[in-house]
């Protein structure tokens, strides 16, 4: 009988059952959606459905004897409104799998869409989390961006605008039937989508590597789907971060670069499955406000706060940064911070903007922002930290000033 440890850590993933990665991995989808149904409704916009590639997928699903309808209507953030033209499609078609081809907004239009065919109700019924009843229609998820991790995660956010900020659908359940995640793919992303895309992941990866840790309740009929940072979610966070670290400015600057498409494909599949059962935190929750406030882009929000955020949570955190630093071949006696010096250097290089001052907000600004951010509690609960407004605001504070010195001190002046 083998031992167990006293202090056994735990370990929770939640992935999908097929994974396919690697450059030109593409030309296995129609083989993989095949497996899980005949009637296929592919979920993309427009200019996406315009290119050669995706005509390529399309008529080799067909080629096998798929039925294909094309939903090519999907839009950034996710709107309602094509959340509900979609469904009405899928309704006529009564497709046995989905598949959701592009950036994060189409493979999360995909989930809903497998949702809300699987279980039709309006679909604030499943705002939040664990609300989805039971399995969906099949996902496979093909993405063409290297940053949402969408393709691997249980969560789909769209843009309710009766709603003052973007909201999250968080289940098990909306984990895809599988993945196929080809660099190739990614080779046509503007250069401004790669670099806040990849900010994206890279917080990701860094959030999930510090996040909370805290015993599961095994017990509990559903864990909460951000478990916290753990055995396997380390693991994958800190591989992610490694090789986004090193690929992000080069895949940004140089398209011709396969190498660097590549890495960053990896690192965003990799911090997908990380994030996806360890959980984001700060940063994500204060993104929720300042997008809604500047309207500026999920990646660029999270990629400007991250150094900020992993200077406030450093009091329990430093010693998951070594293997980033190492991995970054980063020198010194304080890992923890070459790695947060590194980062905004890292982001800065890219075009992240440097502080909320930037985005146009005012210092006057930022309280009211704070204590909004306070009020997402999926995510500021699963930071290593205990944070309340106070220190929400501090790290504001910090983020419009630049100085991240300030997330330290008493927020009060």
């Amino acid at each position: 009988m083998t031992s167990i440890p006293d202090r056994c850590p735990p370990a929770v993933l939640r992935v999908p059952p097929l994974v396919h990665y690697g450059w030109g991995s593409v030309v296995s989808a129609p083989s993989v959606v095949s497996r899980l149904g005949a009637r296929v409704l592919i979920c993309t916009d427009a200019t996406l459905a315009a290119l050669p590639e995706f005509a390529s997928l399309r008529d080799a699903l067909a080629a096998q004897g798929s039925t294909v309808t094309v939903y090519s209507e999907g839009k950034p953030e996710l709107p309602l409104a094509s959340v509900e033209e979609a469904v009405r499609v899928a309704a006529d078609v009564a497709p046995q799998v989905i598949v959701g081809y592009g950036g994060g907004s189409s493979i999360d239009l995909a989930k809903v869409v497998a949702l809300l065919t699987s279980y039709p109700a309006p679909i604030s019924d499943y705002y939040g989390e664990n609300a989805v009843p039971g399995p969906v229609l099949p996902v496979v998820a093909v993405p063409t961006t290297a940053g949402t991790g969408s393709e691997v995660t249980p969560v789909a956010v769209v843009t309710d605008s009766e709603r003052a900020f973007k909201v999250g659908i968080s289940s098990p359940w909306l984990v895809p039937a599988a993945a196929v995640v080809d660099p190739a793919l990614t080779r046509g992303c503007p250069a401004r989508v790669r670099a806040h895309s990849g900010a994206d992941a890279l917080a990701h990866a860094l959030e999930a590597l510090t996040a909370g840790r805290r015993q599961p309740e095994w017990a509990a009929r559903d864990l909460p789907v951000f478990v916290g940072s753990q055995l396997l979610g380390d693991h994958l966070a800190a591989d992610a971060a490694v090789v986004i670290g090193r690929s992000l400015h080069t895949a940004v600057d140089d398209p011709g670069d396969d190498s660097a498409l590549a890495s960053m494909a990896y690192g965003s599949l990799c911090a997908g499955m990380a994030f996806g059962t360890s959980g984001t935190h700060l940063g994500h929750a204060l993104q929720y406000s300042i997008g809604a406030a500047t309207q500026t882009s999920h990646g660029l929000g999270v990629g400007l706060l991250l150094p900020y955020v992993l200077e406030a949570t450093r009091p329990v955190s430093d010693c998951r940064l070594v293997e980033v630093a190492q991995g970054w071949d980063l020198q010194g006696s304080d890992p923890a911070a070459a790695v947060i010096d590194e980062t905004a250097r890292i982001l800065a290089a890219v075009g992240i903007p440097r502080t909320l001052a930037d985005l146009g907000l005012g210092r006057d600004d930022l309280p009211a922002l704070a204590q909004q951010s306070a009020g997402f509690s999926r995510l500021v609960d699963n930071a290593p930290v205990a944070a309340d407004s106070g220190l929400l605001l501090r790290i504001l504070r910090a983020a419009w000033t630049g100085d991240r010195s300030l997330v330290h001190e008493d927020g009060r002046s």
